[in-house]
């Protein structure tokens, strides 16, 4: 792995800008400009499990060491290990409600804790009806004993907005008590992102068994069901969720988004914080006005500042994951965001208190393998990456050498 100092960094935007037809992608910035990374670095190992998907778009894993893989046309596929080797056969769904087009389709992935009993898990994924969208839902599956077909048992929250396909979100991730937190988008509809009965451009949580929303939310008495849901909002379009034990031990669910054409942000989500996204501004344009700022502070004096942003360009940061193990050495607990434009793996590490302390982009993850969509880590501790490229992707397993 080789290091990039914020100078090294600030040298490649500079480079991207004056000839961005040969120059790699730049690499992303902190506006806190963190420190340079601390000696020892771990050298990456990565190896490919399976290829020829297309459009991997998430990952989970099972309890006796196979795992499920999300790709965006509408396909679910089982992976027989994690290890290069692996064999991946295609799960006989009824898929003929998914409404594929633009960023929409089959998308994220959570594996239910008490599978080895249920065999549940649930996808987030676009639904039409009579071939028009009609929203973006949570729906929860029971796969076959022999794992060659699921069944749709219920549809777990419906409602979620849909436009063309574009900015669908939609990630779902675990919280230890059971609690299911989601990422949305804003469906690139202007109003959504401040509109609380809406959502849309929102962290969510909820009951992963029943579909209520989560008692302990922020608006968990509003009078609008839906808003009973939300625990942030003023986000763009949230590509990746991430949840990690803070300072004083509760759980904390960070969030990568996409910007417009700068300022990927990477979130510290805090209960009933405004994120600062509004580009109706306050409803005073009509359409979609993409100039605003990401974390419009000038609107919102009170938005939720982003730990890490990408600065003057964008990456289109999509996977968070947490590394975890002695493996990683003094990268045990930092956070690996996946950029899909960028083509990159980046690694943040943060103080306990949610402070960003540096930024490192491994050179082993820098390019060779196109656009990187999902980030999970895995039960061995390993890093689990998806490629998104459009055909030949494939699922990378990511480890220290050693």
């Amino acid at each position: 792995m080789t290091p990039r100092p914020l100078a090294a960094a600030l040298t490649l935007l500079l480079a991207a800008a004056l000839s961005a037809c040969t120059s790699a992608p730049p690499v992303p910035t902190s506006p806190s400009a963190p420190a340079a990374p601390a000696d020892g670095v771990p050298r990456l190992a990565v190896e490919e499990v399976v290829g020829g998907l297309e459009h991997g778009w998430d990952v989970g894993f099972l309890p006796d060491g196979r795992a499920l893989v999300t790709q965006r046309p509408g396909r679910i596929t089982l992976v027989s290990g994690l290890r290069a080797g692996a064999t991946a056969s295609d799960v006989r769904a009824d898929l003929g409600d998914l409404f594929v087009r633009s960023e929409g389709g089959l998308m994220g992935l959570v594996v239910h804790p008490d599978f080895a009993t249920s065999r549940a898990f649930t996808t987030c994924q676009t639904h039409a009806e009579g071939g028009q969208p009609v929203d973006v839902r949570l729906v929860t599956w029971r796969l076959a004993d022999d794992g060659a077909s699921a069944t749709r048992t219920r549809d777990l929250l419906t409602g979620l907005p849909i436009s063309t396909g574009r900015h669908s979100g939609c990630r779902p991730t675990l919280m230890p008590d059971g609690s299911l937190v989601v990422g949305t988008g804003d469906t690139a509809q202007g109003s959504l992102p401040q509109d609380l009965t809406s959502l849309g451009g929102k962290t969510l949580r909820l009951d992963l068994r029943t579909g209520a929303p989560w008692p302990t939310n922020p608006y968990a008495a509003a009078a609008d069901p839906r808003q009973r849901y939300v625990t942030s909002s003023g986000h763009r379009n949230i590509q990746g969720v991430a949840v990690r034990a803070g300072a004083d031990g509760a759980a904390e669910v960070w969030t990568a988004e996409h910007g417009p054409s700068q300022d990927d942000e990477v979130n510290r989500i805090r209960p009933g914080g405004n994120y600062g996204w509004d580009p109706s501004q306050g409803g005073t344009v009509g359409g979609y006005d993409e100039s605003v700022p990401m974390t419009d502070t000038a609107r919102f004096p009170d938005a939720v500042p982003a730990v890490w942003t990408t600065g003057a360009t964008t990456q289109a940061v999509c996977g968070l994951a947490f590394l975890t193990g002695p493996q990683w050495g003094p990268y045990d607990g930092a956070l690996a965001v996946t950029a899909l434009k960028g083509a990159k793996l980046v690694l943040l590490r943060l103080t306990a208190d949610g402070a960003l302390q540096d930024v490192t982009v491994p050179s082993e993850t820098d390019g060779p393998y196109g656009r990187l969509r999902a980030a999970r880590t895995g039960p061995d501790g390993a890093l689990y990456v998806t490629t998104s490229n459009g055909e030949g992707d494939r699922l990378l397993r990511v480890a220290p050498v050693g």
